[in-house]
């Protein structure tokens, strides 16, 4: 039972192609992706990759679970690691191609024989009814709106890149707000689908920092749409130009912001391990 992983900044992801798991089909059960990504019974990771899968209108399609078993619609540390791992594995001929998601299609550009990846994420949207946010009134853009987490009020964004984030600005931020905040506005009310947060700290025009917590993952040191959405974000506020260095515990991340607020993401991925798991794995339940 092969497995491929990858990180990029930090996060990391185990890649598992369908072929190789004839009796996993359609897809790996809740129980086999928490063993699978388990820190201390699994082989660890944030996420997994199953892939490629058809698509009808790309060249490449993918799903991304997470670690507890629910699925992310998109991920663009992901992308960029799922991107490698076709060029690695001989897949892609060219170095342009396009990728499916559930969160939508993407355009790939690999340069640098893949040591660096530019995704085409896709348009941020800040409307409540696309993200989606449970709000008061009519459907609307959900900028500086409060919201109360244990004994803090915030001031929160949200937006979507084709899954949901809440952008968090503040003078400064750090890992323990993560820790402590980050899990209660994942499952607040104002989100159905739940949501990945991140607390944003602007530094100057051209650079952000932020601090992530995913949904379905937890404490993450890097995140490629986390890093889209703070930078739309920011720019939606005036706070930054088009071109926005994010730094996070992992690394950076290069976001450019074209018109409509469409997205390009730029970074490394590095590899970690081809290997073969046992099929003891998973004769413990996590």
């Amino acid at each position: 039972m092969r497995f491929h992983k990858y990180h990029a900044l930090g996060n990391d992801y185990i890649v598992l192609d369908p072929r190789d798991f004839p009796s996993w089909q359609p897809a790996p059960t809740v129980e086999q992706i928490r063993v699978v990504c388990h820190r201390n019974f699994g082989v660890g990771s944030d996420g997994i990759l199953w892939g490629p899968l058809p698509s009808q209108q790309s060249e490449f399609g993918l799903r991304i679970f997470n670690p507890d078993g629910s699925e992310a619609e998109k991920s663009g540390n992901g992308l960029r690691i799922f991107s490698r791992f076709l060029f690695d594995q001989g897949l892609v001929k060219k170095t342009d191609f396009t990728v499916e998601t559930p969160g939508g299609h993407v355009a790939v550009a690999l340069k640098n024989n893949a040591q660096l990846i530019s995704i085409a994420m896709g348009r941020v949207s800040f409307d409540s009814a696309k993200i989606p946010v449970n709000v008061t009134g009519a459907p609307r853009e959900v900028l500086n709106e409060k919201i109360q987490i244990l004994d803090r009020e915030f001031t929160y964004c949200a937006a979507t890149i084709g899954n949901p984030h809440c952008v968090i600005p503040l003078p400064a931020v750090t890992p323990e707000l993560a820790h402590k905040y980050g899990p209660h506005l994942e499952s607040h009310a104002n989100f159905p689908r739940k949501t990945n947060v991140q607390f944003l700290h602007v530094l100057d025009r051209k650079n952000i920092r932020i601090e992530i917590w995913e949904r379905g993952a937890g404490y993450t040191l890097a995140s490629g749409s986390s890093s889209s959405a703070s930078a739309a974000v920011a720019h939606r506020l005036g706070l930054v130009d088009r071109d926005v260095t994010v730094h996070m515990p992992g690394g950076q991340i290069g976001i450019g912001i074209g018109d409509g607020f469409s997205i390009m993401m730029t970074g490394t991925v590095n590899k970690v391990a081809d290997g073969t798991m046992h099929p003891e794995l998973f004769a413990v339940k996590v």
